[in-house]
């Protein structure tokens, strides 16, 4: 991301010990692999287009067009962005679709239609709904936000393969059901985040 704002989760022992009790595999990996770093941003227009960047792609992929997008427009802010064409943004190696979608909303903060700051103070659903209502948003995208930008702490999501990946890994299953995602998000809950980040390291090894 735009690396000046970079930086790391909170989360501590409080956490860690909750997530151990709650569940005795995932914690076996917690004391395996010690406290992991996630990065976050803290900007949300930033954040939100580094989402949009990495939707249905690889994450080496999308690390490529976002040096790419720093390379060829500096700061990646609303108004920088609303200055060029989805053209532009589209030549850094994304779909058209996602150009759009990136500029769009650039313009829109921009002129000061939307105010994205507001997201700030809703609730986790209320985030999701009003950026899924977004063309070209859906709701992995806004949990990615949730999680990356807003550090909210119960976000585990049904939508991204490498969390799902991660579950089927730590407990050895063939295929996962959404039912059978509920009843370990739950199991996760009120730190579900914190699970996700170890689920991301489990996905990865």
């Amino acid at each position: 991301m735009n690396n000046m704002a970079i930086k790391i989760y909170a989360y501590g022992q409080q956490e860690i010990n909750y997530l151990k009790q709650a569940d005795p595999e995932l914690g076996r990996v917690i004391d395996q692999v010690g406290m992991l770093k996630r990065e976050v941003n803290p900007d949300l227009f930033t954040a939100l287009v580094h989402a949009i960047v990495g939707q249905l792609i690889s994450v080496k992929a999308a690390q490529t067009v976002w040096n790419r997008m720093l390379e060829k427009f500096g700061a990646i802010t609303p108004d920088n962005l609303a200055m060029h064409s989805p053209d532009d943004i589209q030549s850094c190696g994304m779909s058209m679709k996602k150009a759009v979608c990136i500029h769009t909303i650039a313009q829109s903060i921009n002129s000061g239609e939307w105010d994205i700051e507001a997201l700030r103070d809703l609730p986790d659903d209320e985030v999701i709904r009003q950026l899924s209502a977004l063309n070209g948003i859906g709701r992995w995208t806004a949990e990615m936000l949730l999680i990356h930008s807003m550090e909210r702490p119960d976000v585990v999501s049904w939508g991204d393969i490498a969390i799902r990946r991660g579950i089927m890994r730590l407990y050895n299953l063939t295929d996962l059901s959404k039912n059978e995602f509920e009843q370990y998000r739950l199991r996760y809950s009120p730190y579900g985040t914190v699970a996700s980040i170890y689920l991301w390291a489990i996905s990865s090894d």
